[in-house]
């Protein structure tokens, strides 16, 4: 391994994880939201949250150039009033690695959330806790393995993330070079043995999340 191919992999490891601490907040509230509580719309916003997972990645990538660019809305004022560029920049593959990852944590949490039996938060209530710690004390423990499970699962689409990340980051040596913006580009220019290499560094890390993640949802669903 070269020292560019340890970088690559060093990027794509390190803007993955950061990637997914950034969604975990998030993705919490908004998995506890739909697992409680009802509320007119609330299919509008569970469509809303999986349809990065339906979305050709390519067309969320699109999505995001338009809204982060310099004359779209959050990227224009981003650039007029802190002088800060999302687009073509390590924060654009770190927010589309987050984009796609979102749904896959906020729905394993959710199923775990909601296999939490109401009863015993209930009597945390009548005992007189907050609803707040009644969330730390009680649902958030006991849906602990769904919640490491989805992280897991995050990060391992962040890691194989393409069509959204080339979108908006472009490929950019030392950038926003991750591990499948590099293969592609190896491919493209007849490297095929440096493409290899790399292939098979992603299916290791990847085999290696999705395996940790399944056993994390079986132990959750064992009696």
């Amino acid at each position: 391994m070269t020292a560019e191919e340890w970088q690559t992999i060093w990027l794509t490891t390190w803007v993955s994880a950061l990637s997914v601490l950034l969604i975990l907040p998030p993705g919490v509230a908004v998995a506890w939201l739909l697992a409680r509580k009802e509320w007119p719309g609330k299919s509008l916003v569970e469509t809303f949250v999986a349809l990065p997972l339906v979305l050709p990645p390519v067309a969320t990538g699109l999505i995001l150039l338009k809204l982060l660019g310099r004359r779209g809305p959050i990227g224009g004022w981003l650039h007029e009033s802190f002088h800060v560029d999302i687009v073509f920049t390590w924060k654009a593959v770190l927010i589309a690695l987050g984009v796609m990852s979102f749904p896959l944590l906020v729905r394993s949490l959710r199923t775990a959330i909601e296999e939490v039996p109401v009863r015993l938060e209930g009597i945390a209530r009548t005992l007189g806790a907050s609803p707040w710690r009644v969330f730390w004390t009680i649902t958030l423990p006991l849906a602990r393995r769904g919640l490491a499970a989805g992280v897991v699962l995050a990060f391992a689409r962040a890691l194989g993330e393409f069509g959204a990340t080339i979108m908006v980051a472009g490929f950019i040596q030392g950038e926003t070079s991750t591990i499948s913006l590099v293969i592609y580009q190896h491919v493209q220019t007849g490297h095929d043995h440096e493409a290899m290499k790399l292939l098979v560094v992603a299916v290791i890390m990847a085999f290696i999340a999705l395996w940790i993640s399944e056993t994390l949802s079986r132990r959750r669903r064992a009696p």
